[in-house]
């Protein structure tokens, strides 16, 4: 038997009554949506609750299944010791699980008190997962846990560790339900518990929009600088549920979403329309990445880990790649701050493809305004790949600088500005800033030319 539910849900200590104070009900939307989720987990029945929370015991670099026999936790720390549980550990799943993921070399470990006590801590139920728990207890409580807190560990294998989890409770056939705890972003106000960014909102509308049409390719390739920025909690979570639908066709039926407090509520059921094992939808044939970007990123890994230059081409790139004659700029992002950009403004190899591997290697080692990148930023870093299209000598009335990249010459002195760059409105700031690159005087007579570029991103 596979899973029977899976669900987000979200987990402010607000929401509970003895909290809140009455303060609850202004998110009663939210409150709505966990008593409508709560009674559909009732009529399951499930014999186990499998629940991942970001409010656990955290691992760097391993996720956690607490194996114990049973777990307690209250609600002291937020002033409301009485309400409290005392749940009892499936422990059979737990293993399951873990030599599922032994057998697949995922960082996995079962956390029991012994090992905790070297870390000065204890087994205990977190708010990330009493309050789920809380709403679904009114309505049903026979149930044993499985009690997961994620770690930051990429994507792919979060995911592959949730395939792990539907296998365990597949081949010990048992009746069984998927929380995800998660929050979505904590800066959607000014006066919410991280202040406001514009890319919690737009990290939130993105995000449920893409699980509500079940694109998981979406999902995964929201870009790295709004997930940065949003402050979420929940992320991760539900990476580890998509990976419980892998080889499923799914969609999201949303329940609620409130921002009231700054942080963003969504309670949302995860719905399987149908089962398509057989025909490759799985994170290894849905994230894949752009030709350029893959390249120049594994051009970088490559000679980090080797100090060497890749020498063939790999499978991937395209004839294009190989035959065009272009110069091409790679740009590196951290967290959305630039890490390295280095480019040839004329083809200075034989392909656009030796362009890329040269020029990634440039960019983050070579780049003079920064330190070398390491191996390990590389995980947070987002590559991009701008090919330049042959320049053409105009006028400054033939400017557009989200349009046209410029170059400005003079008695051999060379400033060029990409396209499309954020801060850069307007022709006079777009010369302006080439002028200085170039260590032109504005008062100089100069030569003008312009170019656009084809721009890859990493999804």
């Amino acid at each position: 038997m596979s899973l029977t539910g899976r669900f987000l849900m979200p987990h402010p200590p607000l929401a509970v009554p003895e909290v809140g104070k009455g303060e609850e009900k202004k998110i009663q939307n939210t409150l709505d949506a966990y008593d409508a989720v709560a009674k559909k987990i009732a009529k399951k029945t499930p014999d186990t609750i499998i629940l991942i929370t970001p409010h656990g015991v955290m691992f760097e670099d391993s996720v956690s299944i607490l194996y114990e026999d049973n777990l307690m936790g209250d609600l002291k720390k937020f002033g409301v010791p009485q309400v409290k549980m005392n749940l009892t550990i499936d422990k059979s799943l737990s293993e399951k699980i873990y030599e599922l993921a032994q057998k697949e070399d995922l960082s996995v470990s079962l956390t029991t008190k012994l090992l905790l006590n070297d870390y000065n801590a204890s087994p205990e139920l977190d708010h990330g997962a009493m309050v789920p728990l809380y709403f679904i207890n009114k309505f049903y409580s026979k149930y044993k846990i499985v009690h997961i807190t994620y770690a930051a560990l990429e994507d792919d294998e979060l995911y592959k560790i949730g395939a792990a989890v539907n296998k365990a409770v597949e081949e010990m056939d048992i009746n069984a339900v998927f929380i995800a705890s998660g929050d979505l972003s904590h800066r959607l106000k000014a006066d919410g518990p991280y202040g406001y960014n514009p890319y919690g909102e737009k990290f939130d509308i993105e995000f449920l929009r893409y699980l509500e049409k079940g694109d998981l390719n979406a999902v995964l390739g929201i870009d790295k600088e709004t997930v940065y920025n949003a402050g979420e909690c929940g992320r991760r979570s539900v990476v580890i549920l998509l990976g419980t639908l892998e080889g499923m066709k799914f969609e999201g039926k949303l329940y609620s979403y409130e921002g009231t407090f700054g942080v963003g509520y969504g309670v949302m059921e995860f719905i399987v329309i149908k089962d398509v094992s057989d025909t490759d939808i799985s994170l290894e044939n849905t994230v894949e990445a752009d030709p350029y970007v893959r390249l120049a990123r594994e051009s970088l890994t490559y000679y980090l880990e080797t100090g060497k230059m890749l020498k063939a081409f790999p499978e991937y790139v395209t004839q294009e790649m190989k035959n065009l004659k272009r110069g091409v700029f790679v740009s590196l992002k951290k967290f959305g701050d630039l890490r390295g950009c280095i480019g040839t403004i004329f083809p200075v190899t034989e392909s656009v493809s030796e362009e890329i591997i040269r020029n990634a290697i440039e960019a983050g080692i070579y780049d003079p305004r920064f330190n070398e990148v390491t191996k390990d930023e590389l995980k947070d870093t987002d590559f991009s790949v701008d090919v330049l299209t042959e320049p053409e000598v105009c006028k400054k009335e033939d400017l557009n600088p989200k349009e046209y990249g410029v170059i400005v010459r003079n008695l051999g002195r060379t400033g060029l500005l990409l396209p499309d760059l954020e801060g850069v409105d307007t022709v006079d700031e777009q010369l302006s800033i080439a002028l200085r690159k170039g260590g032109i005087n504005q008062k100089e007579d100069y030569i003008i030319q312009r170019f656009e570029v084809i721009r890859h991103k990493e999804s």
